[in-house]
């Protein structure tokens, strides 16, 4: 099963609690102070990987707890900080922090992202979100003078806990968009080599499939229906992820009733979650032009092409199409890499 958001609770460690010692040898005739600082606790981190079902992990195991600071010793020495827990996720996550507000007049609590705590948009890229506590100061430490001898030392500062919500939202060269059943998954199989699950009926693709074609990034994306952008179909498990990809590709069957009303119905709903969306470059793609006749497919070309220009036909048995789109995805993704590089 893939998981692409979910919501866990960590805790940093506690620091060490300081010491309260005293010298206690035949040199020193009258003891002194000479207990240790506490360790700090560890830190937790979230760390960027490849693996795309790294959210897996967090579909049961929802707490995690970085170790504590140990408390000080004798001799001034100071307790060994903890080491930092480093908490897997996949590359492109975006991470909120979730506070609970009391909502008045109702006996309940409501859960709210209020804060971007970052984005890890890079493999080994790191994101600290809850910090360990500092370890105590030691009575060796504490001493002033007007207390040479204090019989007291601080305790550990505790860790931060914080419950925080991981969206992966999929960084891809590539994305199929499209109403369902316009051949999205069969097209990405066919490009890619990959075994994505397909069917003749809607909502096959219940989650994001990738692959890989030409060192470009695919992804079909579940297919949408009017509404989606509030919530209907899939609704927003599509849309979000459509956000980092480069180029979109909109799929249209030639069994289409009305190829021109379904364009535009997916892009009213791209305009209704993100209106940027809308600035993405395009590529309108007449899918399974094999059960149609060459008059059928013109027709349909001809019509999207008032509203995009940039439309072609493809079937997924045809190499020579199959070709076409290749060559159509390299060159607009590498037109739009060269674009964005610095002078």
């Amino acid at each position: 099963m893939f998981i692409d958001e979910t919501t866990i609770q960590v805790k940093a460690g506690n620091g060490g609690n300081g010491r309260v010692s005293f010298r206690r040898d035949k040199i020193v005739l009258k003891g002194g102070p000479d207990g240790g600082d506490g360790g700090k606790g560890g830190d937790v981190y979230l760390k960027a990987v490849s693996d795309l079902g790294a959210l897996n992990k967090y579909r049961f195991e929802k707490n995690f707890k970085a170790e504590n600071g140990q408390g000080g010793g004798k001799n001034k020495r100071t307790g060994r900080g903890a080491d930092n827990l480093l908490l897997p996720v996949p590359v492109g996550t975006v991470v909120y922090e979730i506070q609970i507000s009391n909502i008045k007049n109702q006996n309940q609590n409501q859960n709210s992202k209020t804060e971007i705590l970052g984005e890890l948009t890079e493999e080994g890229q790191t994101l600290l979100v809850a910090k360990g506590g500092k370890g105590g100061k030691g009575n060796w430490v504490m001493r002033s003078p007007t207390n040479t001898t204090p019989k007291v030392a601080e305790p550990g500062e505790p860790g931060k806990t914080k419950t925080i919500s991981l969206e992966l939202r999929l960084i891809a060269d590539v994305g199929f968009i499209g109403l369902p059943s316009v051949g999205k998954t069969s097209l990405l199989n066919a490009l890619t080599n990959t075994v994505a699950k397909i069917g003749d009926y809607p909502f096959t693709t219940l989650e994001p499939n990738l692959g890989s074609m030409d060192g470009l990034i695919l992804a079909d994306l579940p297919g949408l229906i009017e509404g989606a952008s509030s919530g209907k179909g899939l609704g927003i498990k599509f849309l979000k992820h459509v956000a980092r990809t480069k180029v979109i590709v909109h799929c249209i069957g030639t069994d289409s009733a009305d190829p021109v009303k379904d364009y535009q119905v997916v892009r009213k709903e791209l305009a209704e979650y993100n209106p940027e969306l809308l600035e993405k470059k395009e590529l309108v793609l007449v899918s399974k032009d094999d059960l149609a006749d060459k008059v059928t497919v013109n027709r349909i070309v001809n019509s999207l092409t008032k509203a995009n220009k940039n439309v072609i036909s493809c079937s997924i048995y045809d190499d020579e199409s199959l070709k076409l789109v290749s060559q159509k995805l390299v060159t607009l993704v590498r037109t739009l890499s060269v674009k964005a590089s610095p002078c």
